[in-house]
């Protein structure tokens, strides 16, 4: 019995060995906003002791990381590329054969509107379209001049402020009475959602998802009634030079998760790991409310979502991966 068991023990060692051989070491790009900290660090977790993969987290942000992986081939992994802002450059680097997209990082891609609180659409459900917000202008009170509605655009200097800034020239939101108020920051754009809701006042303006304001605050996007034209989008809506803009819903921005090509030739689970990945918009929003509410980082709210939100990740992993990041869980 001893001789079998320490059979078992050297074989399970052994396996360990061969599989972090296999996917060796393993950078992961750890980027400076709240959901990519968090995907970040629930990778590194669940590679690590579910793959045996020696990994380590790097500083990252879009630009910079989406060009390294493509010039230097580091880091191996960026767990939230929004590739809409680095499409042709990605491309390339998968035509080149230097990387490759794993798969959407969130489902539901990422999500951009014209949003208005919850309560404010179950008292009055025609401010769920753009024709009732506009017929009801009067309701969003501006907070500097009683004269005129006060739309809540994106922060100056943000990519999104020249869609937001388009959509509302299309929109004629000018024309019914609103302001295109600059919130200064994205802190003072949550803040402002944060003390209309607080308040129960009326609010209307441009926000995104996944985010923790969208996960604490019920908030209905108001349908344009045009429907989505991406290739119309991207060709004028996001772009300063667009005079004459028409309107056209956001379409979904495409959220990936971006691999090296030397790291997918070493370690296929991990990639089916990372190819199987993937938060709905309405689970990510609910994780960055629980990280803000208990002002936690990447590695405390990866604790939270791998120890009590098992029946999301268990579906990316076999059961036998499970079981070791289970255990590697209880070991914390």
């Amino acid at each position: 019995m001893r001789k079998l068991a320490l059979a078992s023990l050297f074989m399970a060692s052994f396996s360990t060995q061969i599989n972090a051989e296999e996917c060796g070491k393993v950078t992961i790009a750890d980027m400076n906003w709240n959901s990519a900290t968090l995907i970040a660090n629930v990778d590194s977790f669940i590679l690590q002791h579910g793959y045996g993969c020696d990994t380590e987290l790097v500083p990252g942000d879009t630009m910079p990381t989406g060009t390294s992986m493509i010039e230097k081939g580091e880091p191996d992994i960026a767990p939230e590329m929004w590739s809409n802002s680095l499409k042709s450059a990605l491309d390339r680097g998968v035509k080149e054969g230097r990387l490759k997209f794993a798969g959407p990082t969130f489902s539901d891609g990422g999500e951009e509107g014209f949003w208005v609180p919850e309560y404010m659409v179950e008292k009055t459900p025609e401010l769920a379209t753009i024709a009732g917000i506009k017929k009801n202008a009067k309701l969003f009170t501006h907070p500097e001049d009683p004269d005129q509605s006060a739309f809540y655009g994106c922060p100056a200097g943000w990519n999104c402020q020249i869609s937001a800034g388009n959509l509302f020239k299309a929109l004629d939101l000018a024309k019914a009475g609103f302001d295109l108020i600059d919130p200064g920051s994205g802190a003072g754009l949550s803040g402002s959602i944060a003390k209309a809701y607080e308040r129960k006042q009326p609010w209307f303006g441009y926000y995104w998802a996944p985010t923790a304001v969208l996960g604490k605050y019920k908030m209905v996007k108001v349908d344009f009634g045009s429907g989505v034209d991406a290739k119309y989008f991207s060709s004028c809506i996001t772009n300063p030079e667009c005079t004459d803009p028409k309107v056209t819903m956001y379409p979904p921005s495409a959220v990936d998760t971006v691999i090296t090509t030397s790291f997918a030739d070493r370690s296929s689970d991990a990639v089916k790991y990372l190819s199987a990945r993937s938060f709905t918009n309405s689970e990510m929003n609910g994780l960055l409310a629980w990280m803000e509410d208990n002002q936690a980082d990447g590695e405390a709210v990866m604790v939270e979502f791998l120890t009590n939100h098992d029946a999301i990740w268990t579906q990316w992993v076999s059961k036998d991966v499970a079981i070791k990041v289970k255990g590697a869980l209880k070991d914390l």
